[in-house]
């Protein structure tokens, strides 16, 4: 008898009341791309298209303890982390990552919601840069959060190729530095160590992209939980947000969602 393999992916995330990033993204984009989705809350957030109105940060080790009941029964293959709030979360999360021996981490580095809103304390930063990276095989920064984490100017190709060398230096196996907000083609920046990769997407309207890191993140944790290798994972992720911007969604009086769901979309 033959055993069906599951892929199993984890979202640790904060809850968007809105249905466009955040948990619900990933949560669309694991089972659009076949994975089974899984899910550890880290925050819940009051927000729709036009903004974030509150934000209720979850105990951290209840976000431990729900990491701890769907890795002991059900299993992980690969894990995505987006908004993390606060240090002493990203250090709850790190060492569950660390006790479970979890692999195939990528780091969403969430920081600033597409209206403006904050959703990483000042103080979370070092946390993040010295607890969370060096566990992970792919960190996938914008270029505002390539900015805060270098402490240095990231809007050119070239800063982008400085940026991914210097945040690889902090310990993850591969970065991509994303080049959404670069004037011209939406190109991003590929390193693992030894080589940078330019992969260029089609440049769309903005008028439905909330939620694109997200679904950029966790378009690759799914694809390393059918065991693509990184460089193929991250170039089907770029495809995949591509179109899902293409067919954003015209919702709400904001910026509308991408549509991960847009393959299966009637």
């Amino acid at each position: 008898m033959t055993t069906l393999r599951i892929p199993r992916a984890l979202s640790i995330a904060g809850s968007d009341s809105g249905g466009g990033a955040g948990i619900q993204a990933d949560v669309k984009t694991f089972s659009a791309l076949g994975a089974f989705a899984m899910t550890a809350i880290t925050a819940v957030t009051a927000q729709n298209t036009t903004g974030v109105f509150g934000v209720i940060d979850l105990p951290p080790e209840f976000v431990a303890r729900q990491i701890d009941a769907v890795v002991t029964d059900i299993g992980v293959d690969a894990v995505k982390t987006g908004m993390l709030s606060t240090a002493p979360i990203i250090e709850a999360v790190a060492d569950r990552i660390r006790h479970h021996r979890l692999a195939r981490l990528v780091v969403d580095p969430v920081m600033i919601a597409k209206s403006g809103a904050p959703l990483l304390r000042p103080d979370a930063m070092e946390a993040l840069c010295t607890v969370l990276l060096p566990l992970a095989d792919v960190v996938t920064p914008n270029l505002h959060e390539a900015r805060a984490i270098t402490g240095r100017p990231v809007a050119t190709l070239r800063e982008m190729e400085d940026a991914a060398r210097r945040i690889r230096d902090l310990g993850p196996r591969h970065v991509v530095v994303k080049g959404g907000h670069l004037e011209g083609a939406a190109t991003d920046v590929l390193y693992d160590g030894a080589a940078i990769a330019h992969l260029r997407g089609e440049r769309l309207p903005a008028g439905h992209t909330h939620g694109t890191g997200c679904i950029f993140a966790a378009a690759i944790t799914a694809g390393l939980a059918r065991g693509q290798p990184v460089a193929e994972a991250v170039r089907r992720a770029k495809a995949f947000v591509t179109a899902a911007i293409a067919h954003g969604l015209p919702l709400g009086r904001g910026v509308g969602p991408a549509n991960p769901m847009h393959g299966t979309t009637v």
